[in-house]
């Protein structure tokens, strides 16, 4: 008789690791994500200020927002194959190596869009261009937050897995700060035509800095424990699955050979449908609405970049405090929770955007943001990859993560663009929005185990 799916840990691997090799998983995992989260909001931000002006000159004023939201979404074009290739390496030979490749390829690249031609000097060729290294963007980031996630809820001890994990969750509150503070301050330093014609370019160039810092930190990183200790992982590396099934048959391990036997269906379904809540949320609030405010409200530009650093900062607060109740209830009540406030709340927060009040419009995207999205990247960071078993984790983790990204957070915000500022003007389509993406990751929540403190050595998924 095999044993239950949902054991919980007995050996903990992570005791291996000294306090001082969990600070340095959790820097390295908050620095890799504020990273990837810093160049996605840059772009972001870059392509609702003022990228139609730069690569898409040619267009009228709502189509160049249709154009440029749809560059943004290439970048997760190539994010699900990133993912794939970066993962199974990651599985196979661990997490560590896998993790700095991702973020000098990822920094690389957001560097080097600070030193791009524009329309007016080159034609076609900028956009091009531009879309180039957002597609090596997206393959560096594919693995990037997954792994991060991964190592800390590997690293971490059972019983505090949310409260460590959610690290990651604040290095994507930390970048979309750091990005959102930088153009604040172009925006205030310069003027519109000087930002339009050089000044855009500061804070891509100047994001090298943290990449090498993060390069630098995670070059000394030890594996995960957890990697060490699956029963497929010999002298640092995994078994092919012939030889892990003649293993398992030899020594009489049943939950391998049961896990060898099953189809990661019904674990990789709840995880695509939590993530598509929380990334769908993601990519209209963070991404669109930004562009909602300037042009379709016409409110001034700075507006929506300071609400940003503004909500940036009260999830400060958000993200820990998921986490922590995440470990304290369990993550299938909390995301129900979460999922049912986020349901109550996006009508009247989107009124008082609407409404165009300047308190109204910080209050409204404050409250949407950290209850619709922070909430749900608190939990999401270790609940995806305590769905699944040790052997695929990482490959698991990575393309649910990023078949909802390109589905939701990818293509979201050029469907709200094209359906809002080119079609109707009306909000409506983004609470109908909102709406599908939150049903989404409550109906996982009611569908999935509680999975808090299973044993991530298990190569078995939680359901």
């Amino acid at each position: 008789m095999s044993e239950p799916r949902s054991s919980v840990a007995t050996g903990d691997p992570t005791e291996n690791r000294s306090v001082r090799d969990l600070v340095r998983a959790a820097i390295s995992g908050w620095l890799g994500t504020a990273l990837e989260f810093m160049d996605y909001q840059l772009y972001s931000l870059a392509a609702a200020l003022v990228f139609a002006d730069l690569f898409f000159s040619n267009e009228d004023p709502a189509m160049a927002v249709v154009a440029a939201m749809a560059t943004y979404g290439v970048g997760y074009v190539a994010r699900p194959v990133g993912a794939f290739f970066f993962a199974r390496l990651g599985d196979k030979t661990g997490r560590t190596k896998v993790l700095f490749y991702t973020i000098l390829l990822m920094g690389l690249s957001t560097t080097l869009i600070g030193f791009l031609p524009t329309y007016s000097q080159v034609g076609l060729l900028a956009p091009i261009l531009l879309v180039l290294l957002r597609i090596a963007q997206g393959f560096g980031a594919g693995a990037e937050i997954s792994g991060a996630g991964v190592m800390l809820a590997e690293y971490a001890p059972a019983k505090r897995r949310g409260i460590i994990a959610s690290l990651v969750a604040l290095g994507t509150n930390c970048g979309t700060l750091l990005a959102s503070a930088l153009w604040a301050g172009l925006l205030l330093a310069f003027s519109e035509d000087e930002v339009i014609a050089w000044a855009w370019r500061i804070p891509f160039i100047g994001s090298v800095v943290i990449m090498l810092f993060a390069v630098w930190v995670r070059f000394n990183l030890k594996e995960s424990p957890v990697f060490e200790e699956r029963d497929d992982v010999v002298d640092g590396k995994a078994l092919t699955k012939q030889e892990t099934i003649a293993l398992a048959t030899e020594t009489g391990n049943l939950r391998t050979l049961e896990a060898m036997n099953r189809k990661p269906i019904k674990a990789f379904s709840i995880a695509l449908l939590l993530r598509f809540g929380q990334a769908g949320n993601s990519g209209l609030v963070q991404t669109y609405l930004i562009s909602y405010i300037t042009v379709v409200l016409l409110l001034d530009r700075s507006i929506g970049v300071n609400a940003v650093i503004v909500s940036s900062l009260v999830a400060f607060i958000t993200v820990p405090l998921s986490g922590w109740l995440g470990d304290r209830y369990g993550r299938k009540r909390m995301y129900m929770v979460w999922a049912i406030i986020a349901l109550i709340i996006i009508v009247p927060t989107m009124l008082m955007i609407h409404s165009k009040d300047t308190v109204q419009v910080f209050v409204g995207y404050v409250v949407l943001h950290n209850l619709a999205v922070m909430s749900f990247a608190s939990l999401e960071n270790l609940t995806l990859p305590e769905l699944f078993g040790a052997r695929n984790r990482y490959t698991y983790t990575a393309m649910a993560r990023e078949i909802a990204a390109i589905v939701a957070t990818g293509a979201g915000p050029v469907i709200a663009a094209a359906w809002v500022s080119a079609a109707t003007g009306s909000f409506i389509p983004i609470i109908i929005m909102l709406g599908v993406f939150t049903l989404c990751a409550l109906v996982a929540s009611i569908w999935m185990p509680e999975v808090a403190g299973r044993d991530l050595t298990d190569p078995r998924d939680a359901i």
